[in-house]
């Protein structure tokens, strides 16, 4: 893995350096390619916050954990990804028998922010692919997301997937 630490109100010492990348080492048995993630470090008023992203190809998954110690932040953080992967990683292989069938698409993750805009906080850019409703649903909670943004691969609409206050799901289709 190839993992980029950030420290946001926080120095990075050498030794929590070192206990992340061995951390954060222990996902790298459920890759099979030297994936991207970034790892931000920040401390706050109620303590002490881990943000992980991992850039998946077609994917990304993120986790967040605050408590009083950066050590334990990072080992929830670690735990909640290995829950994760595993849980994404075997409905993947239920859904399909055979890897042609999954998409390999990047997303680009760079935010793009100007300077004259200066209600807009975050402007986040990124391609449309063509994929199933479900596939859509699964993307969104992988982001931790409340909606999702996609092209729909049977009729080559762009549809937005989003949770429903009762739990459940909706799909908005726009035409134009």
């Amino acid at each position: 893995m190839l993992l980029e630490l950030v420290g946001k109100n926080i120095d990075l010492k050498d030794g929590l350096k070192n206990q992340a990348q061995k951390k954060f080492s222990k996902l790298d048995k459920y890759f099979a390619e030297e994936v991207q993630a970034r790892a931000v470090f920040s401390k706050q008023k109620n303590g002490q916050k881990v943000e992980v992203t991992i850039f998946l190809p077609g994917t990304i998954l993120r986790a967040e954990e605050t408590s009083q110690d950066m050590f334990v932040s990072i080992d929830k953080t670690v735990d909640k990804l290995e829950r994760q992967v595993r849980k994404y990683k075997t409905r993947l292989k239920k859904r399909y028998q055979n890897n042609e069938t999954i998409r390999f698409d990047n997303f680009d993750k760079e935010p793009v922010q100007k300077e004259e805009d200066k209600d807009i906080k975050k402007r986040k850019t990124f391609t449309l692919r063509p994929m199933h409703e479900d596939e859509a649903i699964l993307q969104m909670e992988l982001l931790n997301h409340n909606f999702f943004i996609f092209k729909n691969a049977e009729n080559d609409k762009i549809e937005v997937s989003y949770k429903r206050s009762d739990g459940d799901y909706g799909i908005i289709e726009v035409d134009g």
